[in-house]
């Protein structure tokens, strides 16, 4: 088989680690499969998590990935560090001697690139999983890692992105030619997040909730870039027409202390539900009766296809490739980052109409299709297979994966 290895900066839960071991799992069968990663000290995970992540590791290694731990590959930037893991990738890569290096994230995707362009490997894909070119960092750091995200794209045969938008936005700031950069969505096991027969009062009050009162729900990381704090902030105008709903958060991140004390100063906690981390999102997410993303940047949104197969109607900020998933009107409402009326307004105007919500939902539920595991997988393997003229064609044309 032919070998192609995985570089990731941190293999924890959030979307872009998940993506990739998904797409390293499905394709192990296919071809001989390494994941390089980082130990993810920074996710600061929990037991919990721990053990979600030691499982689906298991399960990939059982199918015949083979794991390359590199305790010096760390996501925040560390010259000393990001040295150290440049030269083990590059001895890795000269020993492997893999077909196709495919790095993820832009930290991993400047140091694995360099790494592998050095090292003489055949062929070089990156997944950035989103950019970084607004939203994230001051304007100084963004045009950085433009420049070197311009300069990198020279050497890389093919890039992914993982909606048009994403692809657009690279082609508009010159990072790549159109001809060399796709788009394959982010894939999602959605028969998981289908739930049937779901007793929602006894799964509320399982989780502490009131079964009698609507939920608002978040799921993700608690950072700045989610926008959770603006959610927060949108639910005081909420409560003033809806005071019986309650707002729940799912996920962790540095901003959960300042939320909780806000939500304190605003005399909600009893409306306010933190759950943490979850490896029960599936069941969880069906509960919500509006499901809100209000992301000042997303390159696609994993959370979003989890809600549209749960059926759930969908309020999120208009960035990214967000508006890729959710149309405006039809399986949810889109509003501009950081508007927080209009976010209010939005989550008012589902709560006070459920049977338009509803169906809402359900043309989520048809068109989550697009964004399921098996398109993603059929999608890499084609692109795998372009690059590797002596292979048998794939399932399914790569050119269909190719936006024109």
């Amino acid at each position: 088989m032919k070998k192609i290895m995985h570089i990731i900066t941190r293999l924890d839960l959030g979307g872009s680690a998940q993506n990739t071991l998904l797409t390293c799992r499905e394709l192990a069968g296919r071809y001989e499969t390494l994941l390089v990663y980082g130990l993810a000290r920074e996710s600061g995970m929990t037991e919990s998590e721990r053990e979600t992540l030691t499982a689906a590791k298991q399960l990939a290694e059982d199918r015949g990935v083979r794991f390359i731990p590199l305790a010096s590959l760390v996501r925040r930037i560390s010259p000393l560090h990001d040295l150290m893991a440049f030269c083990t990738l590059l001895r890795c890569i000269r020993r492997e001697r893999p077909d196709i290096v495919h790095t993820h994230t832009s930290k991993a995707g400047i140091l694995g690139r360099l790494a592998a362009r050095l090292a003489g490997a055949p062929h070089i894909i990156h997944t950035p999983h989103g950019h970084v070119f607004y939203g994230h960092f001051g304007r100084l750091a963004s045009a950085l890692f433009l420049a070197l995200e311009r300069r990198f794209a020279c050497f890389t045969d093919k890039m992914v992105a993982l909606t048009p938008t994403e692809r657009q936005d690279h082609i508009d700031l010159g990072v790549g030619c159109a001809q060399d950069i796709v788009t394959i969505h982010s894939g999602v096991d959605l028969d998981s997040f289908a739930a049937q027969g779901l007793d929602a009062a006894v799964e509320k009050a399982s989780l502490g909730l009131d079964p009698t009162r609507p939920l608002v729900g978040f799921a993700g990381w608690l950072l700045p870039i989610k926008g959770p704090m603006h959610l927060l902030n949108a639910m005081e105008s909420v409560w003033q027409i809806h005071p019986d709903a309650n707002l729940v958060f799912v996920g962790k991140g540095a901003l959960e202390a300042e939320l909780r004390q806000k939500a304190g100063r605003l005399g909600a906690d009893g409306r306010v539900a933190f759950l943490g981390w979850r490896d029960d999102l599936n069941e969880i997410m069906p509960l919500f009766d509006v499901f809100v993303l209000p992301s000042l940047n997303e390159g696609m949104g994993r959370v979003l296809v989890e809600a549209m197969a749960s059926g759930r109607p969908i309020v999120a900020s208009r960035v990214g490739g967000i508006p890729d998933l959710v149309r405006h009107g039809v399986n949810g409402l889109l509003v501009p980052a950081r508007d927080e009326i209009q976010l209010a307004d939005s989550i008012s105007w589902l709560l006070s109409n459920p049977d338009k919500a509803a169906r809402m939902g359900a043309a989520g539920r048809r068109k989550c299709g697009e964004f399921g595991l098996c398109e993603m997988v059929s999608g890499l393997d084609g692109l795998y297979r372009s690059l590797l003229p002596d292979m048998a064609p794939g399932t399914r044309r790569f050119d269909e994966f190719v936006q024109k």
